[in-house]
């Protein structure tokens, strides 16, 4: 049996609980309501006939979310589409036929040069052309004097000898010209004129837009040199180019889909598929490289604008969700959602919220499918619970 002054101690305590409790509920009015717990009712709110308009209730269903990892990049020149167009060789500049922003076709004149190299290739061209020549009629003349029994068979097969020496020599001198750039007609015309001019034609190697132009009439040409007198890039297709964060990496694979917008461009998505993984980390960013190829028909993505973009890394997941209008975030960071079963009484239950895509909210959960939850109009049931009286 507990002494006296054990019951008296016990009484005490008692006494200072209740006192506290009774202060706590003078100061709030009542006690403390607990907290709803997820996937369980808790305080509800019934709407009139007129309020129930302002909600619009829904069947909690799956919806596919999409998962994507995002960054930021820009427009390059497809690489394999620009091309440095120079001299092979040395000369002066004498015409240029094309300036910088102009469309060219594949072959078009780009500018001219004086070319000794040139020039003396087809002045050994028309001397080894005027070998040949002599040598044939040797040849043919040797073979009528063998017929008649003028001369002897040496005397043809030297003949043949030489005009064959001939032939090789005119081969390796045609092929000269024909590497400079000219033409078989181009050769045909000197041939036959039988003047040389020294004039090495650079052309377009492919169809594309003249980005850069770097000489002028009189300039000295040089293979190698810099500045690069053309550049010529195809704008058809262009890159972008995007830094992923290392994180990212292990999830980056070729042929994911690519969605990229631009600020220049607002309102229009681009779509593509990863054509490049770097297979290292920038030590300075921490970054991995991606690239992909996107069509440009129209011409209106320019190298170094700026691009978002968002890289799917895998299929899509079906998932329970509800509109983002639907779901209400407590100041501690709870997410709400209002159950109901006729559309006018609404209960407040805790949910487990994921992803936000397309409007619409992946519920982890605290719902089942099938379910009913006010789709739009969630805050407002909010703020009409908060203004409700508190039970005694």
């Amino acid at each position: 049996m507990p002494t006296k002054r054990a019951r008296i101690a016990a009484a005490a305590a008692i006494a200072v609980i209740l006192a506290g409790l009774g202060h706590a509920w003078l100061l709030h009015g009542q006690p403390p309501a607990p907290k709803p717990q997820a996937g369980a009712d808790a305080r509800g709110v019934t709407l009139t006939e007129t309020q129930a308009r302002q909600v619009a209730v829904i069947e909690v269903r799956e919806h596919a979310f999409e998962t994507w990892r995002e960054a930021v990049g820009y427009i390059d020149y497809d690489q394999r589409r620009v091309a440095q167009v120079a001299s092979p060789y040395a000369g002066r500049v004498a015409s240029v036929a094309a300036k910088e922003g102009d469309t060219v076709r594949k072959g078009q004149l780009l500018f001219t040069i004086d070319s000794p190299d040139l020039l003396q290739a087809e002045s050994n061209l028309l001397s080894t052309d005027g070998v040949l020549a002599l040598d044939r009629k040797t040849l043919a003349r040797a073979k009528r004097m063998l017929s008649i029994q003028a001369s002897a068979q040496k005397d043809v097969e030297q003949a043949a000898s030489d005009e064959q020496t001939a032939e090789a020599g005119d081969r390796t001198a045609r092929k000269a010209v024909l590497l400079f750039g000219k033409s078989e007609a181009d050769i045909a015309h000197l041939l036959a004129t039988r003047k040389v001019d020294g004039e090495l034609r650079v052309l377009s190697p492919f169809d594309g837009l003249v980005v850069n132009r770097a000489l002028t009439v009189g300039d000295l040409a040089q293979p190698g040199g810099s500045p690069t007198p053309f550049t010529v890039a195809d704008l058809s297709t262009v890159w972008m180019v995007a830094s992923m964060p290392e994180d990212d990496a292990a999830a980056l694979k070729l042929h994911q889909p690519i969605e990229i917008t631009l600020p220049a461009l607002p309102g229009r998505t681009l779509h593509g598929e990863v054509g490049y993984v770097g297979s290292a980390v920038d030590p300075n960013t921490h970054t991995v490289t991606v690239r992909a190829e996107i069509p440009n028909p129209d011409r209106r993505l320019l190298p170094q604008m700026l691009a978002n973009a968002a890289v799917q890394t895998a299929a899509p997941e079906q998932s329970l969700a509800v509109p983002e209008d639907g779901i209400v975030r407590e100041g501690d960071g709870t997410m709400l959602v209002y159950v109901t079963r006729d559309g006018r009484h609404f209960e407040q239950r805790i949910v487990k919220v994921g992803k936000r895509q397309q409007g619409m909210d992946q519920v982890l959960g605290g719902l089942k499918a099938g379910e009913r939850v006010a789709g739009k109009g969630a805050l407002f049931l909010d703020n009409m619970l908060a203004q409700q009286p508190d039970d005694d």
